[in-house]
This record gives structure tokens, sequence and C-alpha cells, in this order.
């Protein structure tokens, strides 16, 4: 739940071309589970290499929790296997000298190709959901539900899809997706600088995408004329 206990939250915005690529991505808000303790030598927890980050296989406390990340060490940031100054980070952690020492553990980050994937997956689980249909004409995909979000689509007619990720108690999603169109239609499509299908980087579209979300968030909708 965000600062101040409200439970409304649009957490990230997809925009994803007729061909699967993503070409839009904005992080609206992202839940903490950053947990930073201090360490003395030897490290009761157990680090392994997973999927390109280091994690924690065994052993939890301090709300440390078996596959959380490192994310810094010491304050200095960990990018997957290295710190970024480039040291190794397990060849770090079990060296004895350089405790104690501070680290921040924390649900892994999506990477940029993961995002990319994802939306790629998501593509494609779109154009199943129509074709799986018992009527001809069928939308894909426009909404997933989980215990702790809901993803919701909107496709265009030229096969663009706007993906919002948000609170399933959050109202007034699909006037949201709707202004978010309207958003691309008039700070993208119209920059004379923006090449279809291409990623999208305007800033008036992204500054304009934020306060879309801030009143999304307050309101819970968008009214007429909005």
């Amino acid at each position: 739940v965000p600062p101040g206990g409200a439970a409304m939250v649009v957490y990230s915005v997809y925009v994803v071309n007729k061909a699967g690529g993503l070409v839009y991505q904005y992080d609206n808000y992202l839940p903490r589970t950053d947990v930073e303790k201090t360490f003395s030598y030897p490290l009761d927890l157990v680090l392994k290499v997973y999927d390109e980050r280091v994690v924690v296989s065994f052993g939890q406390r301090d709300g440390i929790k078996v596959g959380y990340a490192v994310l810094s060490i010491n304050g200095i940031d960990v990018n997957g296997k290295y710190m970024s100054d480039n040291r190794d980070v397990l060849e770090y952690l079990n060296t004895s000298f350089n405790y104690p020492l501070a680290i921040r553990f924390g649900r892994p980050r999506l990477t940029s190709n993961e995002k990319l994937m994802l939306a790629s997956m998501f593509h494609s689980l779109f154009a199943i959901g129509s074709q799986l249909s018992p009527e001809p004409g069928s939308s894909g995909i426009e909404m997933l539900e989980t215990d702790a979000f809901k993803l919701h689509c909107f496709q265009t007619l030229t096969g663009i899809k706007f993906i919002v990720l948000a609170d399933p108690r959050q109202a007034g999603i699909d006037s949201l997706l709707r202004k978010i169109y309207e958003i691309y239609s008039d700070f993208a499509l119209k920059n004379p600088f923006y090449s279809l299908e291409m990623p999208i980087r305007c800033d008036l579209f992204e500054q304009n995408l934020k306060v879309a979300l801030e009143i999304a968030e307050k309101a819970g909708t968008f009214g007429a004329g909005s």
C-alpha cells in the first residue's frame, strides 16, 4: 500500500506495437520490499547465481526471503553478478576482510530484456485469446486478474496495445487506457521526430502520462471531457 494508506494505485504502463515489440514502459509505483542489514563474517545466508542475479537460495531472517536478490553492498549498486564498480559480488562476499558490511536485499527488478520478452509473450497470448473464441471477431485478452494486481489491455484499430497494471480495486482503468491512447495520439504520433512502431522517447508524452496516472489514482476515474 502506498504511503498515506491509499489503496488505489497504478503500478506500470506498457505500450506494445502491432508486431509485439515493446515501444514504451513506465513504472509508476513499485512496492518497497527492500531490506538492508549489516552482516559479519561468515554470511549466515546461502547465496547463488540464478538467472544472472545473486539471490538468496537458503536461510531467511529479518524480512530477507528466499528468492530476494542482492541489490547493493555498502551503498554500491549491484547489477546482476557484479557491483557497479565491476567487482564480482560472490567473490566480494566470500572475502572475510570486507566485513562487516551492509547488504540490501529485495525482490529482483525486471531487466529491460525481460520486459521486452514479457511484452512479446503477452502479444502472443492476446492473439491466442482471439483465436480460442467460439464467436468470430472476438477481441483478444482485455483483462488478466491475480490476487495482487489486474492487467488491463486496450488494443487500437491499428494494433497498438496499451497495457496498465493496477491495484485490483483501482476503478476507471478503461477510461485511463483511452486517455493514454489520446495522449499517445497527441504527443507521440503528432511529434515530427517520432517514427511509427519505434520506441517512444517524447518528453511531452511522458509528462502528460504521469499527470493522467496521478488523476486516475486520486479520482479513480476520468469524467466526461477529461
